[in-house]
């Protein structure tokens, strides 16, 4: 929603300047082509049989714990029980995708969820006059549940460690980087099976000269083609002997195809346990998060999208058609302006604007960066550009899923192509729908302003995306209108 505009007359010709010298290529495992996971694979790759299985106990022994208390309270409190202890335990991250299954390890955690629900439902049943024999009863069915419970959690770990080792149950796991950790850290793996990776190729820009001796082969494909042909499951980033290497463009590239991305810390010997570390022996890995688009929260992004850009469009129906009529008597048809743009996985989509510009001889809008100075913008354009009313057509292409209201601004073919040689990670803001309005915006990254931070600004996007982000831009980019912050 937030224009971009520029006052610089060398940004209207970026776009033909010859790249310099020393260009950055994409990533080797990303050779201009889209990504496309399988969706099957997708979804199998997010359920774990081990999560499953305890959320199983946990639902199980709470159904006994109700039916064996005493007192059974009432219905509308063993729901609230079961929901407090259940969401309690979620919020502990017990039903998350681990390598160490270990219940000692996990011991503590559960507890802590334990007293958290315990203590949620005293404090509810107090503040609301619950009686003294029913208030004991929901805490006894807390107690006994937890009691219930963690025997046959104990046994569901010892099983899940007999299937990865006698029934090979592992992830099939890539190691990128064929130095010394690298291989050591596969080499383990193959040792220990009950961590659940199984380790079947290695992939290194500069490989160490001894490669001979790594536990599984050297692959020459690229990554993208590695991942597809061995059905691999997870990335483990290690180190690598290249001077520059791509461990950013391998965690986007499995990321997109639908793998666990784990990596193994600098200073790896120094890092304790924590709730993104996992444990493969003496090795930490730190586990990313899984790509925003993977996440269920994302489905409700797209329905509030969905929802946002349907209201607005009735509610603005009459402000854009007066700005239509404007637009039409100071310099006729068409009123709406049609520009190519780059999506999501590098599609291409139709968007729309309304036309600020006056027709002219030859159609420049895939070249020219800017028109802000440019003489034909009359003051028609000039108000719609200044207040960013010729971007509110944009919402039907919101609508039609092409783009978000939050997201990376979309840009031109060819200034995608330009971009993606010379700045680092440019390409990797197409891993999401672009957007009205985005991080970068809101931080006045607009017009004539640095392309890499603006690419920084997306990234950082996406790897922190969440609902609150995206209410925040939302909030930011109404102050960016309506006060421009002093800027």
């Amino acid at each position: 929603m937030l224009t971009d505009t520029s006052s610089s007359a060398r940004s209207r010709v970026l776009a033909t300047r010859p790249a310099p010298p020393h260009t950055r290529r994409r990533p080797t495992w990303m050779p201009g082509v889209r990504l496309k996971p399988d969706p099957g694979h997708e979804w199998l790759s997010r359920v774990n049989a081990v999560a499953v299985l305890l959320l199983a106990v946990d639902v199980g022994a709470l159904a006994a714990a109700l039916a064996a208390v005493p007192t059974t309270p009432p219905a509308g409190w063993a729901v609230a029980v079961s929901v407090t202890v259940l969401g309690a335990r979620a919020c502990a991250r017990l039903y998350r995708r681990r390598l160490w299954l270990s219940w000692l390890h996990d011991l503590p955690r559960s507890a802590g969820a334990t007293l958290v629900a315990f203590a949620l439902l005293t404090g509810i049943a107090l503040v609301a006059g619950l009686d003294e024999q029913t208030t004991r009863s929901v805490q006894w069915t807390v107690v006994a549940a937890a009691a219930l419970s963690e025997p046959v959690r104990l046994a569901v770990f010892a099983f899940g460690r007999w299937c990865r080792r006698r029934l090979g149950r592992c992830d099939r796991t890539i190691v990128v980087g064929a130095g010394k950790v690298g291989a050591d850290l596969a080499a383990t793996m193959a040792r220990h099976p009950e961590y659940g990776l199984a380790p079947v190729g290695f992939v290194d820009a500069e490989p160490s000269p001894d490669h001979a001796d790594l536990p599984v082969e050297l692959l020459a494909e690229d990554l993208s083609e590695a991942i597809a042909r061995l059905r691999v499951g997870t990335v483990v980033l290690a180190f690598s002997h290249a001077l520059e290497s791509p461990v950013v463009d391998a965690a986007i590239t499995a990321h997109r195809l639908g793998c666990t991305v784990l990596v193994v810390p600098r200073m790896y010997e120094l890092y304790q346990d924590g709730p993104d570390i996992e444990r493969v022996c003496s090795y930490p890995l730190i586990r990313l998060s899984t790509a925003p688009t993977t996440r269920p929260s994302w489905w409700v992004k797209r329905a509030l999208d969905v929802l946002a850009a349907a209201s607005a469009l009735v509610v603005l129906a009459p402000l854009i058609g007066l700005c239509a009529l404007a637009v039409l008597v100071e310099s006729g048809r068409p009123v709406i302006f049609r520009q190519v743009r780059v999506g999501m996985d590098d599609r291409t989509f139709q968007l729309y604007k309304l036309r600020s510009v006056r027709q002219g001889e030859v159609d420049d809008s895939q070249s020219t960066w800017s028109v802000d100075g440019d003489a034909r913008v009359g003051p028609v354009g000039r108000f719609l550009r200044r207040t960013s009313i010729d971007e509110l057509p944009q919402l039907w292409n919101i609508l039609r899923g092409d783009m978000s209201v939050v997201g990376p601004r979309p840009e031109r073919p060819g200034f995608v192509r330009q971009f993606s040689s010379i700045h680092e990670l440019y390409w990797a803001r197409h891993r999401v729908p672009t957007g009205l309005t985005g991080l970068a915006q809101v931080h006045g990254l607009r017009g004539d302003t640095s392309i890499a931070e603006r690419s920084r600004y997306d990234n950082y996007y996406i790897a922190n995306w969440s609902l609150w982000l995206d209410l925040k831009i939302v909030v930011m980019t109404v102050g960016e209108l309506l006060f421009r912050w002093g800027r």
